[in-house]
């Protein structure tokens, strides 16, 4: 059984106040699928350049991560270039040269087609919609993303996607731009009413709040010395919440509470390099004495 993940793998520039790294792997489906893949195996579906060489590839190599679905097509894959304040709360984009991914058509092999577990990650909502009735039965949840371009641009597309959707994750200006509303339990009530019964707002700095039929769950994030990147925090988020998911098997809520401190764990690793370098090394060992340490900080005895 597998996690299928839709989504883009790209370059990027980067500058922060804390250096600049040019050319650097990114993407969503990069970020996501070196998250879960820690406990989960993952499906990518995403489209690459001729610039997409093996070196690139290796980076996903000796991991149960399965790249039958990653097309490559000639020309050069998706490019972003954006910089960070000191703040690191929000990127500025340079330059967006979609290239290959302009065009980009997702289609799911055919083992792809029974996954148990479907991410649709950050791409437009026609898109997503197609993604879903290319499979063959529908997965046991499927979990979704998006941005304030696709709520305001294509709004009936995304809800048509929005009623196929068990948890849908995003941040809090994108909550309140689907919804409409400010207050945050109000929201949830109106992104119910669209199809998802499990909304997660990613909140950066802040952690995550978890909003689900059995109630409210919020957690801060993970305290650092160092934050160099904040690129990629989300997905790398959304893979971590979503792996652990579907390695447990279950969205009973206190498994979705342990994959929201799984996400914001993960998180907590991508944002002390730049690009994927700090995902790509970090170990079982490392994440589990993190998790614990997450965990005696937040714990609240005889309260």
């Amino acid at each position: 059984m597998s996690l299928l993940a839709v989504g883009s793998v790209a370059f990027d520039d980067l500058e922060t106040p804390f250096g600049r790294q040019e050319n650097i792997l990114g993407g969503s489906a990069s970020y996501f699928s070196l998250s879960a893949s820690r406990f989960h195996p993952v499906q990518v579906v995403a489209v690459v350049g001729e610039d997409f060489g093996p070196e690139h590839e290796r980076v996903f190599e000796g991991r149960p991560i399965d790249l039958k679905g990653l097309v490559r097509k000639p020309g050069k894959s998706f490019h972003w270039k954006g910089s960070y304040g000191y703040d690191l709360g929000e990127a500025t984009t340079l330059d967006t040269q979609l290239n290959v991914f302009q065009d980009f058509r997702p289609t799911l092999p055919e083992s792809y087609r029974v996954a148990p577990y479907l991410f649709l990650g950050n791409i437009d909502p026609a898109l997503q919609l197609d993604v879903v009735n290319q499979m063959i039965q529908r997965p046991r949840w499927i979990a979704l993303d998006t941005m304030d371009y696709w709520i305001r641009g294509s709004r009936a597309a995304l809800e048509r996607v929005l009623r196929e959707v068990d948890i849908l994750l995003v941040n809090e200006g994108e909550a309140r731009a689907l919804a409409g509303e400010h207050n945050l339990l109000k929201i949830y009530r109106k992104i119910q009413a669209l199809g998802p019964k499990i909304l997660v707002i990613k909140r950066g700095e802040y952690g995550a709040m978890l909003l689900s039929p059995e109630g409210v769950f919020a957690s801060p994030a993970f305290p650092l010395e160092d934050v160099f990147d904040p690129t990629g925090a989300g997905d790398t988020f959304a893979g971590g919440f979503l792996g652990y998911l579907a390695a447990k098997q279950s969205t009973d809520v206190n498994t979705l509470k342990h994959a929201t401190l799984t996400g914001i764990i993960m998180a907590s690793f991508t944002v002390e390099k730049f690009g994927t370098q700090c995902l790509e090394m970090v170990t079982e060992p490392d994440i589990k004495g993190r998790m614990k340490a997450f965990s005696d900080m937040i714990r609240v005895n005889g309260l």
